[in-house]
């Protein structure tokens, strides 16, 4: 099999297309690189994800996608100036502090533990940023 070698892709449902594209341009200060008949892509780092015209749409229940920054309390502050709403956790093993959360453990690679947050776009998908500690 030549997975191993594939690229990876999200595809994130949008019950109104226009709506989406101006939310993440919006709120994220993201634009598509590329569009056709009932689909955006946007290029971020060194991925990329879709949003797709879709009667269906996703249940918001887990993250979905996730933005991984260098500087989380920055970035918080900043999508919240632009109206992003961040969620909010209070129960056993998820707290959030000004809509940050400190996650214990991490991938070896990555460090010991990370900080995320987590913010609905405008169709309901839950999207997250996380930001590795040391």
């Amino acid at each position: 099999m030549a997975l191993i070698d594939a690229q990876v892709a999200t595809r994130l449902p949008a019950q109104d297309l226009d709506r989406a594209r101006r939310w993440y341009s919006d709120k994220l200060g993201l634009d598509p690189v590329e569009e056709r008949g009932g689909a955006l892509r946007y290029v971020v780092g060194g991925g990329e994800f879709s949003i797709f015209l879709s009667s269906g749409a996703s249940t918001g229940a887990f993250t979905q996608l996730a933005f991984t920054v260098t500087d989380i309390a920055t970035e918080v502050a900043e999508m919240t100036k632009r109206g992003v709403v961040f969620e909010e956790y209070n129960e056993p093993g998820l707290t959030t502090t000004e809509s940050v959360a400190r996650i214990a453990g991490n991938y070896p690679s990555k460090g010991t533990s990370e900080f995320g947050s987590w913010f609905r776009d405008s169709e309901g998908n839950l999207l997250g940023m996380g930001q590795s500690i040391s």
